[in-house]
């Protein structure tokens, strides 16, 4: 999944796009404000950070061009800003881009040749490129040079056109999806992890003071248990509990003021909404525990196949609330502490947790 809006975390209720780490239409004009210039203003992924330092400082010391840098995690982790630091670090223009807006190996070329020395390409959602692309990146990347293909059959003649020397960063969600040859040509690679509660305390706290928003320390630490590991949920949640502070409390975003406004649109204390609870509470009392298939798991919900495996599972299984098994979805003994069901009250209706391929 990329991290543009997708109907994946539309739900009617409108709850869905506010714990969904996909970029919505009202993130991108908080986003730009809020995102770090520098590197020392990055919050979190210590280990990236460091490792992205020397890659830097090792390059504008040679006065060359970094490695090739791919990013690749979660989205809603910093992959963007962090491409945005990289040109900024190097004192270079950015040009982004992502895999599904180049369609054909043109693009592709238009764009490589229109960089000047040392600009910073950022291909976000890498792992879409179209095939004719992605071969034609080879080369460019190896020994900046595309050749051109005048022409078609025996006859056609290819035409080298040298480019000028360039850093590609690219960002994916699915690292398992990038072919061989393409991770290969990446000097750095960088996996970005999920992030500590008190990482995210920190990315509130700044945003808070660049929003304006007054804001209790037990408040930030509410807000960041809540925010499933994510940045990008993080600052969505601050802004609608400001809204509820401003609207139905003294506009202090303090303990009580993110309970009750996290309660309003239902997230609860693990960061689980509607969707996410509708899929547990069917597993444990419908189907008691499992293990059941994903596709009789869906009609139970309501909901399509692809959107309870793609947006509710990852997080019930991250946070040990959900196991996937040969013979299907199975919940752990913590989801059935979390719904406050003891587990020998609920029985198994065999007929429907049948095995159905998943």
């Amino acid at each position: 999944m990329g991290q543009g809006q997708t109907g994946l975390d539309q739900q009617e209720d409108g709850t869905r796009e506010t714990v969904s780490p996909l970029r919505e239409a009202d993130d991108s004009a908080y986003e730009a404000g809020l995102r770090p210039r520098r590197l020392d203003e990055f919050i979190g992924q210590h280990r990236v950070r460091e490792q992205l330092s020397i890659v830097l400082e090792g390059a504008r010391a040679r006065g060359s061009p970094p490695d090739h840098i791919l990013l690749s995690g979660p989205p809603g982790l910093g992959k963007t800003s962090l491409a945005m630091i990289v040109a900024e670090e190097l004192g270079m223009a950015l040009r982004m881009t992502s895999g599904p807006a180049i369609e054909r190996a043109g693009d592709l070329v238009a764009l490589l040749t229109s960089l000047n020395a040392g600009d910073v390409l950022f291909v976000d959602e890498i792992h879409r490129l179209a095939r004719p692309a992605e071969e034609l990146l080879y080369a460019a990347m190896e020994d900046f040079r595309v050749d051109v293909v005048l022409g078609k059959g025996p006859g056609a003649t290819a035409i080298p056109l040298d480019l000028a020397p360039f850093t590609l960063v690219g960002a994916t969600t699915r690292a398992g999806l990038l072919t061989g040859p393409l991770r290969e040509r990446f000097g750095f690679t960088a996996h970005m992890e999920f992030y500590e509660a008190d990482d995210l305390v920190l990315v509130i706290e700044r945003s808070a003071g660049l929003l304006g928003v007054p804001l209790t320390g037990d408040g930030a630490r509410e807000i960041a248990e809540r925010s499933r590991g994510t940045p990008r949920i993080a600052n969505r949640l601050l802004r609608r509990v400001r809204d509820y502070a401003q609207v139905r409390a003294d506009g202090v975003v303090a303990l009580d003021v993110a309970r009750k406004a996290l309660r309003v649109y239902d997230v609860d204390e693990l960061g689980l909404d509607r969707l996410d609870r509708a899929v547990l509470d069917a597993l444990v009392r419908r189907f008691g525990g499992g293990p059941v298939g994903l596709g009789t798991l869906a009609v139970a919900v309501g909901e399509e196949r692809d959107t309870v495996e793609e947006v509710a599972e990852p997080f019930l299984v991250r946070a040990g609330l959900l196991a996937r098994t040969p013979r299907g979805r199975v919940a752990t003994p913590a989801a059935w502490v979390h719904l406050g069901v003891e587990q020998a009250a609920v029985g198994q209706p065999a007929e429907l947790a049948l095995f159905d391929g998943d």
